[in-house]
């Protein structure tokens, strides 16, 4: 497998993360991994299950501690910064599983999501006029509990709710899990839209071979390690069938 560098400076990355380690107890779950997000670019994290991908997320967003390693967003070390002085600096995260509020309104939730703003909420927030362009369906929703949504538009709407927090860098855990093909199509289009209009960056843990290939450049994963890496455009069958196929 070969591996090409994703980005020339520093000044061209958004997250840069080198020789990180980081444990569940006694298993070494990752393992001196090398990885960036250049700015205004969507990366994909792809490998099959179990081989740390998740766990690369929750560390980068704070909700696990390194044993070794660091973790720079935008040139600044994060490594020790608690979740949410991360998600103040920028970083938003949609978990696996959506993680939506179901007990709140489509409203509600995506109001919720300005406490990731550097000043947090001041009560005065309305939802930004974008994410009505990028989830039309959720206009017609703000009313509806979050919990009654089908998981389609529950992932459209934890998108929706990261994107109120106005990130400079969005993690995103298979978002395509258990969603129909149509609202698939729908989910990609609207983070290639997201990045082409803010220029935000975009980490992708993801499947779906189709996703995979929306992004610029792509991670291989396999035991816990960073075994290969370069353009999309190189994706072959063999780093396919390796790395995608069940």
């Amino acid at each position: 497998m070969t591996t090409t560098p994703l980005a020339t400076t520093d000044t061209d990355l958004m997250l840069r993360i080198s020789g990180l380690n980081v444990y569940y107890g006694q298993s070494h779950i990752l393992r001196n991994v090398d990885l960036s997000v250049p700015q205004g670019k969507m990366v994909c994290l792809i490998g099959r299950n179990g081989v740390g991908k998740t766990t690369m997320l929750k560390t980068i967003v704070g909700l696990l501690a390194p044993k070794s390693g660091t973790i720079e967003l935008g040139g600044i070390p994060i490594t020790q910064s608690p979740t949410d002085r991360r998600a103040r600096m920028g970083i938003g995260y949609v978990p696996q599983g959506r993680d939506i509020i179901p007990r709140l309104t489509v409203e509600e939730n995506l109001i919720l999501g300005c406490e990731a703003r550097p000043t947090g909420r001041t009560g005065k927030e309305k939802i930004l006029p974008e994410i009505f362009e990028l989830f039309p369906v959720l206009e017609t929703m703000l009313g509806r509990m979050g919990g009654d949504l089908s998981g389609g538009q529950q992932q459209q709407l934890s998108i929706a709710r990261a994107l109120m927090g106005k990130p400079q860098l969005l993690l995103l855990d298979e978002p395509t899990e258990g969603i129909q093909p149509s609202i698939i199509l729908e989910i990609e289009a609207a983070v290639r839209r997201i990045i082409e209009k803010t220029g935000i960056s975009v980490l992708l843990v993801e499947q779906h071979l189709h996703f995979v290939r929306q992004a610029d450049y792509y991670y291989a994963m396999q035991k816990g390690g960073i075994v290969a890496s370069g353009s999309t455009k190189e994706l072959n069958n063999s780093i396919i069938q390796e790395f995608l196929a069940v």
